[in-house]
């Protein structure tokens, strides 16, 4: 049982897979802040136009 190495491809691309969605969600999370820090600037800017 302890030669037996049949599921270790599987739990390697499990690895692979978790690591790149983890990669993903750090990606988009500072790509959300950039854009939510973009539509304050925005709504900033314009609030002051209309003032």
């Amino acid at each position: 049982m302890l030669r037996d190495i049949r599921g270790a491809t599987a739990v390697e691309y499990g690895l692979i897979a978790a690591l790149m969605v983890l990669a993903m969600l750090v990606g988009m999370q500072a790509f959300a802040d950039e854009t939510a820090s973009m539509w304050t600037q925005v709504s900033s800017s314009a609030a002051q136009a209309m003032d």
